[in-house]
């Protein structure tokens, strides 16, 4: 039996319009849940390694500062006070870590208090055993920012004050960070001892 040409060039039936449509939308549908799954995910991610971020500046503020109040200088009397306590700051002579000038045992004059920015802030000049000429310049390095303010206490017989006047140190000394309302950082008390045995001089 003989095909005629029509037959010949007549192929299998291909898709239609409307299954074409349909599933254009369908794939789109796709795209859509799998766009929104990856926001969602990144934005998860985000969240997560911000907070990490702020968990692991809050730790190097806490390391930092216990070192401070270890290493405070009690002086020997002659000086007079070394250590000034204060509600929201203290100020005192010690070493100086070696993340802020690079350079080991360093004593300065140290202070550390939070500015009208928000800031905690790390504020210290070399101190010099003999006296020199030129005054060494005031630095400072900002510790933290977006913070309410930080409330220090200080052990004394038995009793948490909220200042620390006189020569020596006091047995504890406690910081706490305050972070403002909202905010989702969030670390406990810093409580350190100071070493109570005099540096040489």
């Amino acid at each position: 039996m003989t095909r005629t040409v029509k037959d010949r060039f007549k192929g299998p039936a291909g898709f239609t319009l409307v299954e074409i449509l349909i599933a254009l939308v369908v794939f789109s549908l796709v795209l859509l849940v799998l766009q929104r799954a990856f926001q969602a995910a990144t934005m998860i991610f985000d969240r997560q390694r911000g907070m990490l971020a702020a968990q692991a500046e809050l730790g190097a503020v806490d390391h930092l500062l216990r070192g401070l109040v270890a290493h405070a200088d009690p002086g020997a009397g002659r000086q007079g006070p070394l250590f000034v306590g204060r509600p929201h700051g203290l100020v005192l002579r010690g070493t100086l870590p070696m993340a802020l000038d690079g350079s080991q045992d360093m004593q300065a004059d140290i202070r550390l208090s939070v500015d009208g920015r928000h800031r905690l802030m790390f504020i210290w000049q070399p101190y010099r055993h003999v006296i020199e000429s030129a005054t060494p310049q005031q630095q400072q390095r900002v510790l933290l920012t977006g913070i309410a303010d930080i409330d220090c206490d200080y052990l004394s017989n038995g009793n948490w004050e909220k200042t620390w006047y006189g020569n020596g140190l006091p047995a504890l000394v406690r910081i706490h960070i305050r972070f403002p309302d909202g905010d989702r950082r969030h670390w406990p008390d810093i409580v350190a001892a100071p070493m109570l045995d005099p540096m040489p001089q």
